[in-house]
C-alpha cells in the first residue's frame, strides 16, 4: 500500500531551488498515483501570486507547473490563512485554487499523512 505524503513548500518562488523542487516532487508523485497533498506555508504562498514576473530575474515561470498539479492528480492543495494574510494575499485572487487553513487545521492536516517533507 502506498504511503501518503504531504509536501510543505515554504520558499518564495525565486529565493532558491526549494519552490521548484517541491513542485517537481509533487508532479512526480502525482504521476505515480502517490496519495499526495501540497501545503503552501510562510513565503511559499508567494508562489500563488498571479502577477509574478520571473523574466526580470532571468528565471523560469512556475505558473505552468502549478497549473499542471491537478492534471497529475495532485488536487489536495492548501495554503496557510495566516501566511496569506500576513503577505496581503486574497485567497480568491490566487493563480491556483487552494483551500486556506488556519493553524489548527494545518496541525490536523500534518497528522493525516504518513510522510511530511518540507522544502
Amino acid at each position: 500500500m502506498a504511503k501518503s505524503m504531504l509536501l510543505i513548500s515554504r520558499q518564495a518562488p525565486w529565493s532558491g531551488p526549494g519552490a521548484r523542487e517541491a513542485l517537481d516532487i509533487a508532479l512526480a508523485g502525482g504521476a505515480f498515483d502517490l496519495p499526495l497533498a501540497l501545503l503552501f506555508l510562510d513565503d511559499g504562498v508567494l508562489q500563488l501570486c498571479p502577477t509574478q514576473q520571473p523574466a526580470l530575474l532571468q528565471q523560469k515561470d512556475l505558473t505552468a507547473n502549478l497549473q499542471a498539479l491537478p492534471l497529475f492528480g495532485v488536487e489536495a492543495l492548501y495554503a496557510s490563512s495566516r501566511s496569506l494574510q500576513e503577505r496581503g494575499l486574497d485567497p480568491l485572487a490566487l493563480n491556483l485554487a487552494v483551500e486556506p487553513l488556519d493553524d489548527q487545521a494545518i496541525c490536523a492536516l500534518i497528522g493525516r499523512y504518513d510522510l511530511v517533507m518540507t522544502l
